[in-house]
């Protein structure tokens, strides 16, 4: 068997292995379903009440229970921001209700804006909201807590230049304070205050949460994808999915399971989806309790931020200003909070175990794709670029290919005078290999090397939100989902649907893209003579083919990465190969990939 084709053989088998194990045990998920839209008029008259919470020192942090809240219907405050728009409940000051501007739940016309946060009595009840836990001489009543009504002047509306502010008297001395802004993106600020006028000393800590009533319908539940708590705790990041919460230890302060950290310095903590987030940013250098718990009588999860006790005598006062983000996991937007001092906040986006590869890919992909102002060129540049960096390589495997090839006389020479004597013929290729300078494991690093990228790529395609519905041309205007074309719909020239991703008609009737990949795969393989060994032979003929199905219903952006790097590989390979003058016969040995009989394979 040549040595050549063997490592090719070892390292496309190898590569072709690897995503079947892949596409077998991790198939691409089922396309994102479009979620009821959220109303958004007013709160429902039934809210969370307080129940007994988790204590930092003398304070306990309200949990947020399901019994029914007595308080009347309250009114709301809109926020209407050029990337925002929802309202804030006076009950409990609740930020509740949130909707993404720029962002539709599919590409439909007239499709609903994302709602990422919604009311208690809505499906997935999913909200922030702040408070004091009591501490000494204080009970629950003395202190705003989640059903408490705020008074606010009539007519306001938060806006980047208009913050919005709640007052609330417990009447008993003590008087409370909310002032919420917000920027132009997604970043709110709530300042909380209290004074103290009561005659007395008081203790109480200020706390931020946010709970999420059920695990959200929209869970990819895919090993590639984080989706559950995230945070950032004095420069160690952590992932906890919803399934671990339930495992959390009990604590037996508030009956509910509880994972508490205390944080020195930076931190933060809060709930990631697959493209959206909210998290609890305590100020840049503060201390406090990083909790999340999961409370498995009501089904609520939680992360809450507690912050130090604040003890005020008579007439002192006490603010506090923490931060909110909410909404998109926008690549820019989040580095420019890290730049201003969230620290972490970029690895609030899944780049996975090959951080160093995903990082750096996006990044330029990033960055391709506002020079270009197109997803799919910017893929294709980002193809080239990589192809740039590995060249090197590249021109040695190529060109120690080329040079395998003039020795294939001197080979055959070897195996006629070793005969059946195997050994004798191994240590006589392994001197001509020294004498020529070839490597005969050369040819493989190629194939090798893309597998890294290929997953990196994946990653970066299937969890960056720069890359959802993100257009090519015609009819591919979402490179994050598998190619919409299919014989059923003449590969996009009737207006119709294809098979429904994930089907057994999709899996058949693939899309014009899988189909140009597996013909550049075909290609490529045309630059080298068919093996004489038919089950080498038989392995190079299939190949192409059941890549070319298995990819199909792979993100679109994936596959037209692979068909460029096919494309530029076949190209590097061709002009090297010539270079060291050997004339690869594409032609000619497609045509006698064509043929049938012995003839074909004498060739």
């Amino acid at each position: 068997m040549d040595d050549q084709n063997k490592n090719l053989i070892l390292a496309t088998a190898l590569s072709f292995l690897v995503i079947l194990g892949w596409y077998s045990f991790f198939p691409p998920p089922e396309p994102e379903q479009t979620p009821e839209p959220v109303a958004t008029e007013t709160a429902p008259a039934s809210a969370a009440a307080p129940a007994a919470g988790i204590a930092q020192g003398d304070n306990t942090v309200p949990a947020q229970a399901s019994e029914e809240a007595t308080a009347p219907r309250a009114a709301r405050l809109a926020i209407d921001t050029p990337r925002l728009a929802g309202s804030i409940s006076l009950q409990g000051g609740r930020i509740d209700d949130l909707a993404l501007k720029d962002y539709r739940v599919s590409l439909e016309e007239n499709a609903d804006i994302v709602h990422i946060l919604s009311p208690v009595g809505e499906p997935e009840a999913f909200y922030a909201l702040y408070g004091w836990a009591p501490g000494t001489g204080l009970g629950f009543d003395d202190v705003p807590g989640a059903n408490t009504i705020w008074s606010a002047d009539e007519g306001q509306t938060l806006t980047p230049d208009s913050p919005v502010t709640l007052t609330w008297d417990n009447g008993k001395g003590l008087t409370f304070a909310r002032t919420i802004s917000v920027d132009e993106d997604y970043l709110f600020s709530v300042t909380q205050s209290v004074q103290n006028a009561s005659g007395a000393t008081v203790a109480l800590a200020p706390y931020g949460t946010l709970a999420r009533h059920g695990e959200p319908s929209s869970l990819k539940n895919f090993f590639i994808l984080h989706e559950g708590v995230v945070g950032m705790a004095d420069g160690e990041l952590a992932e906890i999915d919803y399934d671990d919460m339930v495992d959390f230890e009990p604590d037996p302060r508030d009956g509910s399971r509880a994972q508490i950290k205390q944080i020195e310095t930076n931190g933060w903590i809060g709930f990631t989806d697959h493209y959206w987030m909210s998290t609890l940013v305590p100020a840049p250098g503060q201390g406090f309790r990083s909790i999340a718990k999961y409370d498995e009588r009501r089904e609520i999860y939680q992360t809450d931020i507690v912050l130090p006790t604040q003890t005020l005598a008579d007439g002192q006062s006490a603010e506090v200003t923490t931060m909110l983000f909410s909404g998109a996991k926008e690549w820019a937007t989040i580095r420019g909070y890290q730049k201003d001092g969230i620290e972490g906040f970029l690895d609030s986006i899944d780049w996975g175990w090959f951080f160093f590869l995903t990082k750096p890919i996006f990044a330029v992909l990033h960055w391709l794709n506002a020079m270009i102002g197109n997803m799919g060129w910017a893929i294709i540049g980002l193809t080239i670029f990589i192809k740039i960096l590995v060249f090197p390589l590249a021109y040695k495997s190529y060109a120690s290919m080329a040079k395998m090839k003039e020795l294939q006389p001197e080979m055959e020479k070897l195996k006629e005078r070793a005969g059946d004597d195997r050994q004798k013929l191994q240590k006589e290729m392994m001197e001509l290999y020294k004498k020529e300078k070839v490597n005969p494991a050369a040819g493989c690093l190629p194939i090798l090397i893309q597998i890294p990228i290929f997953f990196s790529l994946y990653k970066v395609i299937f969890v960056t939100l720069e890359l959802r519905h993100a257009a090519f041309f015609g009819p591919f205007q979402d490179l994050s989902a598998p190619d919409p074309t299919s014989f059923m719909n003449l590969f996009g020239l009737l207006p119709l649907s294809g098979p429904e991703p994930g089907s057994l008609l999709a899996t058949v009737f693939i899309g014009i893209l899988p189909i140009l990949l597996g013909v550049s795969m075909w290609l490529q393989q045309k630059l080298n003579p068919a093996p004489t060994d038919p089950t080498q032979k038989m392995i190079f003929a299939w190949m192409p083919w059941v890549f070319m199905f298995m990819l199909g219903g792979f993100a679109s952006g994936l596959v037209v990465y692979w068909i460029a790097n096919n494309t530029i590989t076949f190209t590097q390979q061709y002009l090297i190969m010539r270079s060291h003058g050997y004339k690869p016969d594409v032609f000619g040995n497609i045509k006698s990939s064509l043929k049938r009989g012995p003839k074909a394979d004498e060739k």
